[in-house]
C-alpha cells in the first residue's frame, strides 16, 4: 500500500512542477501562460485520476484473501506462482479440510517457498 501512496505523491509533485514550470519561466503573454497553465493542470488532473484508479484497484486486489476450502480453480491459478498442477492438488485434499492455509505446506501440498509467496493471501475458512 505504501508503494501506491508513493506513486500518487510523486505523481502530485511532478504535476506541480510541471505547472509551476510553465507558468513561471515564461515570459509570454499573460493569455499564453493562462492557456499553458490550464494544459499542464488538465494533464495533472487526468495523470492523477489515473494513478488514483490504480491504487485502488491495487489496494482491493491487495485486501483479497481466498479460502482454499471453497476457492475455484481459476481462484487459485490466480494466486502468484500457482501452477495447475498445484491447484488441482490444493482442490484434490480438500475432502480432508484445511484447518489452517499452512496445511498447504505440512500436508506436502506446496513447498514452503511456494507458500510464501501467497501466505498473505490465502486462508483457511469453514
Amino acid at each position: 500500500m505504501n508503494r501506491y501512496l508513493s506513486l500518487t505523491a510523486l505523481a502530485l509533485v511532478l504535476a506541480s512542477v510541471i505547472v509551476c514550470t510553465t507558468a513561471c519561466t515564461t515570459k509570454d503573454n499573460p493569455d499564453e501562460i493562462r492557456q499553458r497553465t490550464a494544459a499542464a493542470t488538465e494533464t495533472m488532473r487526468r495523470d492523477t485520476k489515473a494513478v488514483v484508479e490504480g491504487v485502488k484497484e491495487g489496494m482491493g486486489r491487495d485486501n483479497k484473501a481466498i479460502n482454499i476450502n471453497k476457492a475455484s480453480r481459476e481462484d487459485l491459478l490466480a494466486l502468484p506462482g500457482v501452477t495447475e498442477h498445484e491447484a488441482d492438488r490444493i482442490i484434490a485434499d480438500r475432502p480432508y479440510d484445511y484447518d489452517d492455509a499452512h496445511d498447504l505446506v505440512t500436508r506436502h501440498v506446496l513447498p514452503q517457498a511456494e507458500y510464501d509467496k501467497i501466505s498473505d493471501r490465502v486462508i483457511a475458512g469453514h
